[in-house]
């Protein structure tokens, strides 16, 4: 690149040509088909050994935490990962030691919670190589891909080590002269997200933060959903303004009700503190972190075995109470 000044160190884990990805979207099918599939049988199709994997939501809030095990239950590995705010869902694919690469931005911490034990581990182990960057500069990055362009400018990262241990490059404004940081763009081969309804088709609605889900969804080959209520395709039309990501971005939906547990779901449910702490307790010794998923995760049928284990429909609906009650004092 002629115009570079400085490059940073790291690899870049996927393509920043814009037209692989617009020549793929340009071969999806805008049709209002309905694409209601099974957890399953989404990871088998959209989630190859190897893929590159984008995953929506905001540390533990509206994650697709069924995606992110039936990953683990099929045994993928060799994966790519998006880190963009990764908290519980990096904690999930680094258990199953199902990553290789990562774009980092935030993982391994879990927030107030602390840092989990077998992220660190992984992470430190050698088995993972990875290319730095900030939370604003992967939304960016994403944003470049939707957008059609190999990168975007910006003055992030400059002078940093961030800037240092990324795959970005320092080029210079051919109108000013000044300097910015070219972000490359990132097309995952996979964005998973999880959302409050949708329709068949794939229109989805949400309730809360956005976060970068838009950006990572349009700058995806596929994206599967998972949403708590199948809606009636009569409500989307109803309500346009509520449609948070449109059919066409879509490859497949599946229900899932309480598919982010034991994560947060914005006016649904609250995140399991109990079984959150529990995790970070087991992964402390390997063994026992090994027992805990093959028996949460491996050993059970599906996603709602998994909730049977954690309690049921009792510990549902106290999480369902505790977030109303905390939406309520939140208006009052």
């Amino acid at each position: 690149m002629d115009d570079a000044l400085l490059a940073g160190e790291g690899r870049l884990f996927t393509d920043p040509d814009p037209d692989v990805l617009r020549a793929h979207h340009a071969r999806k099918s805008r049709g209002l088909v309905p694409k209601v599939t099974t957890v399953p049988e989404a990871v088998e199709r959209f989630v190859p050994e190897g893929a590159y994997v984008a995953v929506g939501g905001f540390g533990q809030t509206r994650i697709p935490v069924a995606l992110l095990h039936e990953i683990v239950r099929q045994g993928r590995h060799h994966l790519g990962l998006s880190g963009h705010t990764a908290t519980h869902d990096f904690q999930v694919l680094a258990a199953g030691r199902c990553f290789d690469r990562c774009d980092v931005a935030y993982i391994v911490g879990l927030e107030m919670r602390g840092l989990s034990p077998q992220a660190r581990r992984y992470c430190e182990s050698g088995a993972v190589e990875f290319c730095e960057w900030t939370n604003a500069a992967l939304l960016w990055r994403y944003r470049a891909a939707a957008m059609g362009v190999s990168f975007l400018p910006s003055r992030s990262m400059l002078g940093t080590d961030t800037f240092r241990h990324s795959a970005a490059r320092e080029i210079r404004c051919p109108f000013t002269g000044a300097k910015y940081a070219a972000l490359p763009a990132l097309s995952p081969d996979v964005t998973l997200i999880h959302v409050h309804r949708a329709d068949v088709y794939g229109n989805c609605q949400i309730e809360g933060s956005s976060v970068a889900d838009l950006e990572a969804a349009a700058a995806a080959r596929h994206v599967v959903i998972t949403c708590e209520r199948l809606i009636n395709n009569r409500e989307i039309r109803a309500h346009p303004e509520r449609t948070f990501l449109p059919w066409y971005l879509v490859d497949a939906v599946i229900e899932v009700p309480y598919g982010c547990y034991p994560g947060n779901m914005p006016g649904e449910y609250f995140s399991d503190e109990a079984h959150l702490a529990e995790w970070m307790e087991v992964e402390r010794d390997p063994d026992a972190l090994e027992a805990f998923v093959d028996r949460n995760i491996r050993r059970t049928r599906d996603f709602q075995e998994y909730l049977h284990l954690r309690g049921g429909v009792d510990r549902l609906r106290r999480l369902r109470h505790v977030e109303l009650l905390i939406d309520r004092e939140g208006r009052d």
